[in-house]
């Protein structure tokens, strides 16, 4: 086991959060992509073996970086910021969620600190997540 996690996790980031009525009581979720987007997320945090590379118990800080496919209308000398749909707080619910599936946390609220970015991807960059987790250290000054 490790006492972070530094990874890089290719895909295309899908949004959770939005669910529309079904009928009966059902709910689904808006995005189809959000389930194997997941999937991905929980293969990339486990070994060989199918357990999770690192498991945390108490705060955790949570770095999180997505970098969404490149929209074939972008302009080809420069790369505007990501201001359309996903929201960044839908892309993160459905990490936290993922992450605490793989097994390396209990509960997304043990994630205390975070920070979070949206981008378009540069040309030729591979579109995914870059994801931070490690505990937070307090330090106990006099």
């Amino acid at each position: 086991m490790t006492n972070e996690i530094n990874v890089f996790i290719a895909g295309n980031p899908a949004p959770q959060g939005s669910k529309r009525h079904v009928g009966n009581g059902v709910m689904v979720e808006s995005c189809k992509r959000v389930k194997p987007w997941r999937e991905t997320i929980k293969f990339a945090l486990r070994g060989a073996d199918g357990q999770p590379v690192a498991r945390f118990e108490g705060a955790l800080v949570c770095i999180l970086d997505f970098i969404l496919p490149r929209p074939v209308s972008t302009p080809k000398k420069r790369t505007p910021a990501a201001v359309k749909k996903p929201d960044l707080d839908k892309l993160t619910r459905a990490v936290f969620d993922a992450v605490k599936d793989a097994g390396a946390i209990n509960d997304d609220a043990q994630i205390v600190k975070m920070a979070a970015r949206k981008r378009l991807a540069n040309i030729g960059e591979v579109p995914g997540l870059k994801l931070l987790l490690y505990p937070l250290i307090i330090s106990c000054q006099s």
